[in-house]
């Protein structure tokens, strides 16, 4: 779809958005650990701390370790010949490099293991109303993320958008061909809520991924996103999302 075309849909979306077509199971006990990205962001992190993330990774079975690009390689190492992914950040946490750091720093990652780009977007030149920009870019990293086997999520941090923003955001990353789009860095003044996700949900419908990130603590935040259309969940409380889904299950 032509960007005139993107941002003609984005409009008609603000007034009537399309109607809700994924319905996704709410997965039983220990099932959601494949559905959580195990996540240390922190710039005080320890390689110990990040040792202790794959450890855990390893023995729940999580989705993947989100972790900062400098502890790509030791995470490859730990996780390497297990069913659990290396995720890391890229032009994070502010989305505000060129395109070609971006295409650098995801093809430098990869190479060191990560098999998945959660990027963040340019939020300036989105809300400068740069879509060409914004759609070149995230065309750029998912493109040499993919011809290495990579899967790239953009991170919008909806917190600073408005709403048709989020709309132009999501349909931009869609057409762009990255495989999911994810709520928030976890840096902003507010992480993932209900309502953008159903929001992102909608506008994307079952073709593409929704990852709802910050502030997901329990397993009754987890069981909201996923109500709401997330398939993947960004979380440092994985492990008590886990011990809270098996006492449920147990009650």
């Amino acid at each position: 779809m032509e960007l005139t075309q993107l941002i003609s849909l984005a409009r008609d979306y603000e007034h009537q958005l399309p109607p809700a077509t994924v319905h996704l199971s709410v997965p039983a006990g220990r099932k959601i650990a494949s559905w959580i990205d195990h996540t240390v962001l922190k710039p005080e992190a320890s390689a110990s701390q990040i040792k202790a993330l794959c450890q855990e990774a390893k023995e729940n079975h999580f989705a993947s370790v989100c972790i900062n690009p400098a502890y790509v390689s030791l995470a490859n190492g730990l996780l390497n010949n297990t069913d659990v992914h290396v995720c890391t950040v890229v032009g994070f946490p502010l989305g505000a490099l060129p395109p070609e750091y971006k295409v650098y720093e995801t093809l430098a990652c990869i190479n060191g293991g990560a098999a998945e780009i959660d990027m963040v977007m340019n939020i300036g030149a989105l809300k400068s109303e740069e879509f060409g920009m914004v759609m070149n870019e995230i065309m750029a990293v998912t493109t040499s993320a993919h011809n290495q086997g990579a899967l790239v999520k953009v991170i919008l941090e909806t917190c600073l958008l408005a709403r048709g923003e989020k709309i132009i955001a999501c349909l931009i990353s869609q057409a762009a061909g990255a495989d999911f789009i994810k709520t928030s860095t976890g840096f902003g003044n507010e992480g993932a809520t209900v309502e953008d996700v159903e929001l992102m949900r909608r506008v994307v419908g079952s073709d593409m991924g929704v990852k709802a990130a910050g502030g997901i603590r329990s397993y009754t935040d987890a069981i909201a996103m996923i109500k709401a259309g997330a398939n993947r969940l960004g979380a440092s409380a994985g492990v008590k999302i886990l011990h809270e889904a098996e006492a449920v299950i147990n009650v």
